[in-house]
């Protein structure tokens, strides 16, 4: 059973972890959360959750305007071949969140650690970041350095990488 929003911040708060949540509308796309600018300072981001050719996922999360190549992220992270997107069944049973809801925050539902994290270096320079908190009807901030403590705390230690405006470079 996935997490709730409740435990994620039960979680956060038995880490020491200061974070603020807002409510708003739904919001699905980068575009739509655009329109909570006023409301929530900070860095606000995309997550892209992706497959290998060996099927070995990994959540990207960047800056929600940082330009990735996809056709080249492969080699920039190691991986085996081209990346695809892991479906909206993969992404609930393995990260317990539905498309819109993508979050580094799933990370909590993720017990059998299936899934490398990697935060863009770009965006670990904005000292508050924003995630959805497991559904897409809040938007949670907190400090840099509490993502990471949060993800190490459930066994997903980040890989920080430069990924976004990474050259392509030959196939």
């Amino acid at each position: 059973m996935a997490a709730t929003p409740d435990e994620l911040f039960a979680a956060l708060d038995a880490l020491g972890i200061k974070h603020a949540t807002v409510k708003h509308p739904p919001v699905f796309t980068v575009e739509q959360a655009a329109t909570l600018r006023g409301e929530v300072p900070g860095g606000h981001t995309k997550n892209l959750f992706l497959r290998d050719k060996k099927n070995t996922l990994y959540l990207v999360v960047a800056l929600e305007d940082a330009e990735i190549d996809l056709k080249g992220l492969h080699r920039t992270l190691g991986a085996s071949g081209r990346f695809s997107f892991g479906s909206a069944d993969l992404l609930t049973e393995v990260w317990g969140v539905t498309p819109g809801s993508v979050t580094p925050f799933g990370a909590i539902n993720d017990t059998q650690g299936r899934v490398t994290v990697v935060l863009d270096a770009a965006m670990m320079e904005h000292e508050t970041l924003n995630y959805h908190p497991l559904i897409n009807t809040m938007t949670t901030s907190l400090s840099r350095d509490d993502l990471i403590k949060f993800l190490e705390s459930t066994g997903h230690s980040p890989r920080i990488e430069r990924v976004s405006g990474a050259p392509s470079g030959p196939e």
